[in-house]
C-alpha cells in the first residue's frame, strides 16, 4: 500500500490542521482507495503521523480535537505521540487510545529506552518512505536555549545512527547558534555538548556525519570565517563537528539519497505511473525527489520566509525539482506593495518573490487569502492561485517532467 509520513513539531493551529485534513481525506478516497478495506495485521498504514514538541497541545486543544478524530476516523492512519514531550507538558492520549485503539501510540520515553523509542519508530517509518535511502538529514532552523527544538534534532539523528544510517544535520538561520564554541548551559541539556556526543556516537559506529552551517547565516549571526585557500569557509568560533558552507554546498546535499525531515516536515508517496524503479535515485535512472517548501509565517516577524525562498532557489539551482506554496499568515508576502528606503540595502520579501519566480514555480493558497481578507497583488500574476483541489495535486502528484517515488515537504 502506499504509504505518506508526516512529522508535526511546531505549534498546529487549526487553519493547519483543516488543510491537512481536507488534503488527506481527497488522497485516501482518490488515490489509495485500497485503504478503505480491511486491513490486515502488520500491515503498513497508508498515513504515518509522527506528532512531538509544542504540536502535542493541537491534541487537547478544543479547536483542534474534533479534527484530529476526523483524522483519525480515516482508514489506515496511525498517530504516534512522543511520550517523553507529553510528560514534559503534563499532557496525555489516553482518551483518545480508547477511542481509537490501535491507532494512536505514545511511545515510551528514555527512560524505558535509550534513543527513544518514538524516535526510533519514526526513523524506521521515514526509511521505509524512501525506497533506497541510506541516511537522514535534518533542518534545523532554531536557536538552542529558547525552545525545544535543537534536543529533537539531536534524538532524531541519534536515532538515525542507532538504525546504522548516515546522519547529516544543516544548521540554517538562527540554527546555526546551535554549533557556537564554549556553550555552558546551566538549566538545560548542553546542545554543543550534544552535538560533539553526536559525533563520537558516529565515529564508534565508523558512520559519516556532517554538521553544516550556512555560511550567510553564520557571517550574518557574528561568525568570523576565514578561507583556508581552497574555497572552505572554517568558523573560528564554532565546536569541531560544525563546518561552515555555503548554501549551494548544502542544497547539493539535498540531491542525494537521504531522508529529510525538519521540526516540521513530510514524506509523500507519489502516483504509482510516476515511479521510478526502486532504487533509480541511486543508480541515475531518475532524478533527485522534488521538494515542496511550505511558507507560512508573516513576512517579516522572523526571517524564515526570505529563508525558506533563498533555500528553495538553491535547491533548483541544484537540479531539485522544487515547488514553494504561499499559506497561512505567509500569504502576507503577496499582498499590498512592500516599500523600502531608496537608500535601504535591504530587499523587501516581495523583490525576493519576483527573482524566485524565474526559476522555481510558485502558488498561493486561496484559501488562506480569503481567510484574512486579503487579495494578491497584481505583481504577482507568476505565482499561481489554487484551491484546495490544487493543492492537495501539488502534494500527492508528481511535477510535470519529473520521475520520483515521494516529495519531500518542508515547513517554514
Amino acid at each position: 500500500m502506499t504509504s505518506h509520513f508526516l512529522l508535526l513539531g511546531t505549534p498546529v493551529t487549526r487553519e493547519r490542521l483543516s488543510w491537512i485534513t481536507d488534503a488527506l481525506k481527497i488522497c485516501l478516497v482518490n488515490r489509495i482507495p485500497e485503504s478503505f478495506l480491511h486491513s490486515r495485521a502488520g500491515q503498513e498504514p497508508a498515513v504515518s503521523i509522527f506528532i512531538t514538541g509544542d504540536a502535542l497541545y493541537s491534541l487537547h486543544g478544543r479547536e483542534t480535537l474534533s479534527l484530529w478524530e476526523s483524522i483519525l476516523s480515516l482508514p489506515s492512519v496511525v498517530l504516534t505521540c512522543d511520550r517523553e514531550e507529553m510528560d514534559l507538558r503534563g499532557l496525555s492520549v489516553d482518551p483518545l487510545k480508547v477511542k481509537y485503539p490501535g491507532q494512536v501510540l505514545d511511545q515510551n520515553g528514555r527512560r524505558i529506552s535509550h534513543p527513544r523509542s518514538f524516535w526510533r519508530g519514526l526513523v524506521q517509518s521515514a526509511r521505509r518512505s524512501v525506497p533506497g535511502s541510506s541516511g537522514i538529514g535534518y533542518l534545523h532552523l532554531r536557536s538552542p536555549y529558547m525552545n525545544r527544538a535543537p534536543n529533537l534534532a539531536l534524538s532524531c539523528l541519534h536515532s538515525a545512527l542507532e538504525e546504522g544510517m548516515t546522519a547529516d544535520l544543516y544548521l540554517y538561520l538562527d540554527g546555526v547558534h546551535a554549533g557556537h564554541l564554549n556553550q555552558r548551559a546551566s538549566e538545560c541539556r548542553n546542545i554543543g555538548q550534544g552535538l560533539e556526543e553526536l559525533d563520537v556516537t558516529a565515529r564508534k559506529k565508523a558512520l559519516p556525519l556532517q554538521v553544516l552551517a550556512c555560511e550567510r547565516s553564520a557571517a550574518a549571526r557574528g561568525y568570523s570565517t576565514w578561507d583556508d585557500g581552497r574555497g572552505v569557509a572554517v568558523s573560528t568560533c564554532s565546536i569541531g563537528p560544525v563546518k561552515v558552507r555555503n548554501l549551494g554546498t548544502i542544497a547539493g546535499r539535498l540531491a542525494l539519497p537521504l531522508v529529510l525531515l525538519g521540526e516540521s516536515a513530510g514524506l509523500l508517496s507519489l502516483e504509482r505511473e510516476a515511479r521510478p524503479a526502486p532504487g533509480a535515485w541511486l543508480g541515475g535512472g531518475a532524478g533527485p525527489p522534488p521538494i515542496l517548501v511550505l511558507v507560512t509565517r508573516s513576512p517579516y516577524g522572523t526571517g524564515e520566509s526570505s529563508g525558506a525562498l533563498a533555500l528553495a532557489m538553491a535547491c533548483a539551482h541544484q537540479g531539485v525539482p522544487t515547488r514553494v506554496v504561499f499559506l497561512e499568515d505567509g500569504v502576507y508576502a503577496l499582498s499590498g506593495s512592500h516599500a523600502t528606503e531608496a537608500d535601504d540595502l535591504v530587499f523587501s520579501l516581495q523583490d525576493i518573490i519576483e527573482a524566485a519566480g524565474g526559476s522555481i514555480q510558485l502558488y498561493a493558497f486561496m484559501p488562506s487569502l480569503q481567510r484574512r481578507g486579503v487579495v494578491k497583488s497584481p505583481r504577482f500574476s507568476p505565482v499561481f492561485d489554487i484551491g484546495m483541489k490544487e493543492f492537495e495535486e501539488i502534494l500527492f502528484s508528481t511535477p510535470k517532467g519529473v520521475r520520483a517515488d515521494h516529495q519531500r515537504v518542508l515547513f517554514f
